[in-house]
């Protein structure tokens, strides 16, 4: 158990979701506001943790599995020497970008659950659409060899497909959240 602005929150941990079960009952707006957040951030983290481990394990089988972890680490590289530091290499670049990519799209994907409660699933499945799009069509536009996700059709199906599924399994964590009080 632990212990939220004086609240007992009890964190369960399944298979496929992670179940957060509030004891009691929210009186102040605040209070609702924080629990929201809270529930969209763990949500959001939920789908991007699903999207890495699908990617991670994918691509170790399917040579045509999309390499989101190549065009990171080009983007990281690139980044840092343009601000003059000193690029990881190695083991030390792909724990930095599959650090990143956790967080941004934990983050991204978090926005789900800001709005309105209604039409969770579509918004899930448009979000992930939207990112699995931009991950196809934005790294050649800004300098990037863009190869690692397209290099098939299949290439380019399985990376949009993998962004939609990180969506849903965010929408479906934030619909179990909110019938959880």
């Amino acid at each position: 158990m632990y212990q939220f602005y004086n609240r007992t929150v009890i964190l369960l941990t399944g298979f496929d979701y992670t179940i957060l079960a509030i004891s009691k009952q929210f009186r102040c707006s605040s209070d609702y506001h924080n629990m929201k957040l809270l529930k969209s951030l763990l949500a959001g983290f939920a789908g991007a943790g699903a999207l890495n481990i699908l990617h991670e394990s994918v691509r170790r089988i399917d040579p045509d599995a999309p390499r989101i972890d190549l065009l990171g680490e080009q983007a990281l590289s690139r980044s840092m020497k343009s601000l003059n530091l000193e690029t990881p290499s190695g083991n030390n670049l792909y724990l930095a970008t599959l650090a990143g990519d956790i967080v941004s799209n934990g983050l991204y994907y978090s926005a789900i659950g800001f709005g309105s409660k209604k039409n969770i699933y579509i918004k899930g499945a448009l979000a992930g659409l939207t990112a699995g799009l931009g991950a196809i069509n934005i790294p050649d536009k800004i300098g990037l060899n863009d190869t690692p996700v397209t290099h098939t059709d299949k290439t380019k199906i399985l990376t949009v497909a993998w962004y939609v599924i990180g969506g849903l399994v965010t929408a479906a964590v934030l619909s179990r959240l909110q019938r959880t009080r």
